[in-house]
């Protein structure tokens, strides 16, 4: 009797999905409440993955409509029932395809900080190999989106053998095994960016919770992107996207600065701590004024390339002075940061900032004036005299350790020994 009365249930069940419910409905929201429903029922794990399996699929066909590009608004309400949707499939060791669209669904939204430790189980499962063969960006894209949670207080609870199991699974995030490669060069799944991905992991890199289970296979592509001066800035344009449009509070402080590079200079991963200490100069996360912050960093920076080089320091200089400004950067300056507004506020007022050459607006003075600061600050900190700064904020030419050669200064010596007040 009891099987009869699961064949009537799925017969009732796929009748009422093929038949459109949400559709009927005009809501997604119907179908997770389904979800929610089966998975909360009395029958047996087996059957409930069976039936949640289905409305699963019809929420794919629904929310695809056969596009796999397409852009689904999920709410924070839907996350849970996939999330418990994907922890019974993972325990009973089903290999649906309504697994791998209940992947794509939830790789579109954050993940709130509380479920992060219910998504841990699942990326362990879903980055393993025998998992479904286009499952890994999914995975990595839902790892990424959850960044803030996996610093929070509820990840302190998680047994360390998890945490290090998932560092293990994301592995090198710029490889995928069943994508082959392309005229001898890997191909990036479409809606994933691998070096947004290792950025979390450098955050990781700065923590307590997590920095002991980092391995230098987890920056192996990033160390070889990241061997060229474009490389590097390239990976800090995409840095610095994710933290304007995603993470606001990516390496934000110059003890995280510091930790991380350290971090990865243990891991040997020299050419990845190189960025980090450019993220620090150029980017903007730390105030151009705060200068206890920055003698900080300038005493971590001088030990890295005074260890591993000097003559390294010239494509850091370099990196400063570029005027190729990534877009964004100079309203990232603006928006963090009053005190340096403060400092040059009334400066920018006068007629003869609006002579100044290639300078069409307020947020490209402030940027202008941050690099001259940090150019200056640069300079200081690997011995010149403050009197040979007409010669050492040259933007161009220098190509061997911190030779200097003429070229055009971001902004003027007079400007700049008034607002870059120090040492």
């Amino acid at each position: 009797m009891e099987m009869v009365d699961r064949q009537d249930l799925t017969l009732v069940l796929s009748t009422l999905i093929h038949l459109g419910p949400f559709r009927a409905m005009d809501s997604e929201e119907f179908g997770f409440m389904w979800i929610t429903e089966i998975l909360n029922s009395g029958y047996e794990e087996e059957w409930r993955e069976r039936m949640a399996s289905e409305v699963v699929g019809s929420l794919g066909k629904h929310l695809f409509c056969g596009d796999p590009a397409s852009f689904v608004d999920v709410q924070p309400a839907w996350v849970p029932p996939l999330l418990g949707f994907l922890s019974l499939s993972g325990k009973i060791g089903t290999t649906r395809s309504s697994a791998f669209i209940a992947l794509r669904i939830l790789a579109t939204c954050p993940v709130s900080a509380d479920l992060c430790p219910m998504v841990l189980p699942i990326l362990h499962s879903t980055l393993l190999p025998n998992h479904h063969p286009q499952a890994r960006h999914l995975a990595l894209n839902i790892f990424l989106k959850s960044m803030s949670g996996w610093f929070s207080s509820q990840m302190e609870n998680v047994p360390s053998k998890d945490l290090e199991r998932l560092v293990q699974a994301v592995g090198d995030p710029f490889k995928f095994p069943d994508l082959p490669p392309q005229d001898g060069k890997p191909v990036d799944p479409p809606h994933y960016n691998p070096t947004m991905t290792t950025a979390v992991l450098i955050e990781f890199a700065s923590s307590d919770l997590w920095r002991n289970y980092l391995r230098h296979s987890n920056f192996t592509s990033f160390e070889e992107m990241a061997s060229t001066l474009d490389g590097k800035r390239t990976a800090l344009r995409d840095m610095l996207n994710m933290t304007i449009y995603r993470w606001p509070g990516f390496l934000r402080t110059a003890a995280k600065i510091v930790m991380a590079i350290k971090r990865l200079e243990e891991l040997q991963c020299f050419n990845t701590a190189e960025v980090v200490i450019m993220w620090a100069w150029t980017v903007g996360v730390v105030d151009p004024v705060d200068h206890d912050t920055w003698r900080l960093i300038g005493r971590d920076t001088l030990r890295f390339y005074q260890t591993h080089g000097i003559e390294r320091m010239s494509a850091l200089r370099r990196q400063v002075a570029n005027t190729a400004i990534p877009p964004g950067q100079s309203w990232y300056l603006i928006e963090h940061h009053r005190g340096f507004q403060s400092e040059v506020g009334d400066f920018i007022k006068l007629p003869v900032v609006k002579l100044l050459p290639g300078v069409v607006s307020k947020d490209l003075i402030y940027l202008r004036l941050s690099q001259a600061c940090q150019l200056r600050r640069l300079y200081h900190l690997v011995g010149y005299d403050p009197a040979t700064w007409k010669e050492a904020t040259a933007v161009a030419g220098v190509d061997k350790g911190m030779s200097v050669s003429s070229g055009r200064s971001v902004m003027p010596v007079l400007f700049v020994d008034w607002t870059c007040d120090y040492p």
